[in-house]
């Protein structure tokens, strides 16, 4: 069983940055996909970018491209992603998610997925 805690968001400005971390535990790290999704109020969860087990491979949701980037840290079962150019559009609940296959992941279905962190990003 994989466990993921997310950490680092909060109430910003439009044209601030965040980082955004994810501490896994509970699995081999190294052997999971990695990924963001994020809820915005009165939206549907959508895909944000997600990460290849070895950091090789990176994708990303038209609407975040150059100003979002996500990384892993193998050695410390962390993953994180930078946000950058925040826009008030941008406010959701952010979650970490896990998945074996990083195409299922990217599909909307990750099998593991965390509770989330609010980010808000005011005009």
């Amino acid at each position: 069983q994989v466990r993921l805690l997310e950490s680092g968001g909060g109430l910003v400005q439009a044209g601030d940055s965040l980082r955004l971390s994810c501490a896994a535990s509970g699995g081999t790290f190294s052997s999971y996909a990695m990924g963001w999704f994020r809820q915005g109020p009165g939206k549907g969860r959508e895909f944000v970018a997600a990460i290849s087990w070895n950091g090789e491979s990176t994708l990303y949701a038209d609407s975040v491209k150059g100003r979002f980037t996500i990384s892993r840290d193998n050695a410390k079962n962390l993953v994180y992603l930078q946000v950058n150019s925040l826009k008030p559009e941008d406010t959701a609940v952010y979650y970490c998610a896990a998945d074996g296959d990083i195409v299922r992941l990217r599909g909307g279905s990750p099998y593991y997925l965390g509770r989330g962190t609010q980010v808000t990003v005011s005009s």
